[in-house]
């Protein structure tokens, strides 16, 4: 899936004084505050951290509290979506006006019916809500079902996606898998077919 990315960064965590006995705990607590919430620094939610602290030694910083500040280097595993990748997730919700996702577990999606493709029909059959391709039978999208899809745009601040099924390259992930797979097959038995009549 597109919109993961990894990336190095220097920080400064700044910890009260009551902490200085416990730095390493506060300084977990302070990056674990980053988690799951955009940071334009970044240019992405953080979602795990690894670090490393680089000195022992931490600036204070006046003040009526006196902070200090402490050097570390932390990997961070970043949640960057971007218009035109492509993401991957799963359908909690189906409307005939929309399709609506959940990304990661935390963050959503919905596709409105102008961006879901011609080739896919809303139904209702036996109860249960879904998205069925015209062309191909097997290829359905219903809750549950695990999708990819590209993105439009992002709300940063509420980490809502706006996504769209119009690629071809989008849909059911398991159906477009299997059929990727089926003809990637086809596609060497042709090939080896005509190797022999070359021969």
């Amino acid at each position: 899936m597109e919109g993961l990315k990894v990336s190095d960064a220097n920080l400064v965590v700044f910890i009260h004084p009551s902490k200085a006995n416990k730095v390493p705990q506060a300084i977990l607590c302070e990056l674990s505050s980053l988690l799951f919430k955009f940071n334009e620094k970044f240019e992405g939610v953080p979602l795990a951290y690894e670090v490393n602290i680089q000195s022992e030694y931490a600036k204070i910083l006046s003040g009526l509290h006196p902070y200090f500040g402490v050097r570390l280097k932390a990997t961070l595993l970043l949640f960057s979506p971007k218009p035109d990748m492509l993401l991957e997730g799963k359908v909690v919700k189906l409307a005939q006006e929309s399709v609506h996702v959940v990304v990661l577990g935390f963050s959503s999606a919905i596709i409105i019916e102008e961006d879901i493709r011609d080739e896919f029909k809303y139904k209702i059959r036996h109860g249960e809500k879904v998205y069925k391709s015209k062309h191909h039978k097997r290829h359905a999208i219903k809750v549950g079902t695990m999708i990819r899809f590209l993105v439009k745009s992002l709300d940063e601040e509420i980490l809502h996606i706006s996504g769209s099924l119009i690629p071809v390259n989008t849909g059911s992930i398991r159906w477009l898998e299997k059929h990727s797979r089926d003809e990637s097959q086809a596609r060497s038995g042709r090939s080896n077919k005509d190797r022999k009549r070359k021969r």
